[in-house]
């Protein structure tokens, strides 16, 4: 007998980092992601699969402009030279060690040895499970039922902030042409870039009358995507915001209270429909996502797992453990892996106690009604961040399915299927960000990046209606479409984050301003007629992401007007 459903949702995403600087921000951090992450994740579906003849039913989100990274040739061979790096680094740690000089360096020895073993095994993995193909392997697991691809805005922009329907439109409309591209079909669901959401609104045209906006929905409908997560106190409200993640695994962010909100009476434990669209929405479990997200409180801030922040000084090898969270880097204790694998079956019997007790208690409390609990985290906090996280997974789905079957554990998509809504609401505008609001993309910091984003969504609209018959000029088709790839990319959210958490500030102000002025270069070309084919191939060869990217899918969207309303733009030049 079921108690309930549960949804597991990973959200993998990155900025892009092609040929914009190797370390300490750039190529570097997809490499760690590609060998820390997205190939141990495989490993562990594929693993659970072939060997245990499990169905991992995760829901992965995979950006577009992350997929674009990963099936991207100077990458993948960036990524095997990143490997072969390391394997180096490691062999001289396993000829240094034991060093009698040196206090615990059998120990150290043991590690440099259990790493070696471990970049081998990922690179022959890489190169030989998957042929170098990580798009492909996930496609055939989505083929095989084992997970559900869900899509994003292309390049990850902020939604809410975007100025015109044509630019939302298009991030949309490219994400989701680009995964059905590489993935065989159209993505049922979608990640609101930052879960950002806005609704829609009345405003003064330029002809001066009243205007309507059409909620971001309704973009998403336009663009066949079915559903999308959001937090949980966007769906419950009341004081759900103020426990929230004020700590975590990626920085500090000045933490930012959102205003008090009356308790909706909704609760996360079933999906809902939105008003204005055939689009449902599902709000991340409180409990169960805070228990595995925390660094202070949940799972990955444990002693026994590895030490993030500390490295060699030599090889630049995770030696050691978290220890405690009062430990400075000095006193941490080194890493033992059997210790840590045993702290991982625990907090997997844990987690799966929770699970079922949390949608048991529901269906008791709630005259035998079953729940959903949707859990959602990004991708990179299992491996990259939280070193045994991905193990926590596999282990989390082997438990449930082995022990706990009465907790039906499936993708988004069916569980949207099988249990739709039975209720629409209206949610507010919101993020997953500090405030529950948009402080971290637009604050004193960002604040002079939204006008620039705005003038080069009018202006490559205007370029686009200008040219809406496709010229026969092949070097201005090239030029169109590089300008597109350009707008894309300079929307991306990263770069106000990045310069917000101060985590990467210089770097992402930098990248902003280098695709801004790649967009006016082009722009001018454009508009000027003088198409500079050196200077246009030296762009293309550094941003080369969306190729078959169609311009006219930033036609303007006449006011007032919704996009169901406009005939869609075909995003592939059939």
């Amino acid at each position: 007998m079921s108690v309930g459903q549960f949804v597991f949702m990973l959200h993998s995403h990155l900025p892009y980092y092609r040929k914009a600087g190797m370390w300490p921000f750039g190529e570097e951090n997809l490499y760690e992601c590609m060998c820390e992450t997205y190939v141990p994740l495989l490993n562990a579906i594929s693993e659970l699969y072939e060997e245990e003849g499990i169905k991992a039913k995760l829901t992965v989100g995979i950006t577009p402009i992350l997929a674009e990274q990963l099936i991207d040739e100077h990458l993948k061979e960036g990524f095997i030279e990143y490997l072969d790096s390391r394997i180096k680094q490691v062999s001289e740690d396993l000829e240094r060690y034991p060093d009698p000089n040196i206090a615990n360096s059998q120990h150290l020895k043991y590690l440099a040895k259990y790493y070696f073993d471990w970049f081998t095994h990922i690179k022959d993995s890489f190169i030989n499970k998957y042929g170098k193909d990580l798009i492909g392997a996930f496609k055939k697991y989505q083929d095989l039922g084992c997970i559900e691809i869900t899509t994003s805005g292309a390049t990850h922009g902020f939604s809410p902030l975007l100025a015109t329907d044509a630019n939302l439109n298009a991030q949309f409309s490219v994400g989701s042409q680009t995964t059905k591209k590489l993935f065989g079909k159209k993505a049922k669901g979608c990640w609101l870039p930052e879960c950002a959401y806005r609704q829609g609104y009345e405003y003064i045209g330029k002809d001066g009358e009243k205007k309507w906006r059409p909620a971001i929905e309704l973009t998403l409908q336009n663009n066949d995507i079915q559903y999308f997560f959001t937090e949980s106190h966007v769906i419950e409200g009341g004081n759900s915001i103020g426990n929230r993640r004020v700590v975590g695994v990626y920085g500090n962010i000045e933490y930012i209270p959102l205003p008090e909100r009356e308790a909706t009476g909704y609760d996360t434990y079933s999906a809902y429909w939105l008003p204005d669209a055939q689009v449902a929405v599902m709000g991340r479990n409180e409990r169960a996502g805070y228990q595995v997200w925390s660094a202070a409180d949940g799972y990955p801030g444990d002693g026994c797992y590895r030490e993030f922040h500390k490295k060699d000084d030599k090889s630049g090898m995770h030696y050691w453990r978290i220890t405690s969270a009062s430990a400075g880097l000095g006193d941490k204790m080194l890493y033992d892996p059997v210790l840590a694998m045993s702290q991982i079956n625990l907090n997997s019997d844990h987690y799966t106690t929770l699970i079922y007790h949390l949608l048991n208690d529901y269906k008791n409390s709630h005259n035998g009604k079953e729940g959903l609990v949707m859990v959602s985290f990004d991708t990179e906090l299992f491996g990259h961040w939280w070193f045994e996280g991905v193990e926590f997974i596999k282990q989390v789905i082997k438990k449930l399915n082995q022990y706990l079957p009465d907790v039906q554990m499936m993708t988004a998509g069916e569980y949207i299927e099988k249990h739709p809504p039975k209720e629409a609401i209206q949610i507010p505008e919101s993020s997953w960000g500090q405030g529950g609001h948009f402080y971290v993309w637009n604050n004193n910091l960002t604040e002079w990046m939204w006008p620039i984003i705005h003038g080069c969504e009018k202006r490559m609209s205007a370029i686009a209606d200008a040219y809406d018959k496709v010229p026969e000029d092949k070097l201005m088709q090239r030029a169109l479409a590089q300008l597109a790839r350009e707008n894309l990319l300079l929307q991306s959210s990263d770069w106000p984050f990045l310069i917000t958490t101060w985590q990467a500030k210089d770097y992402a102000t930098e990248r902003f301003n280098e695709h801004v002025h790649r967009f006016e270069v082009i722009a001018d070309m454009i508009e000027t007629g003088c198409i500079n084919e050196e200077k246009l191939a030296e762009i293309e060869d550094i941003d080369n992401c969306f190729a078959d990217i169609n311009y006219r899918v930033y036609k303007t969207i006449p006011e007032g007007k919704f996009p169901q309303d406009v005939e869609k733009v075909q995003l592939l030049n059939k």
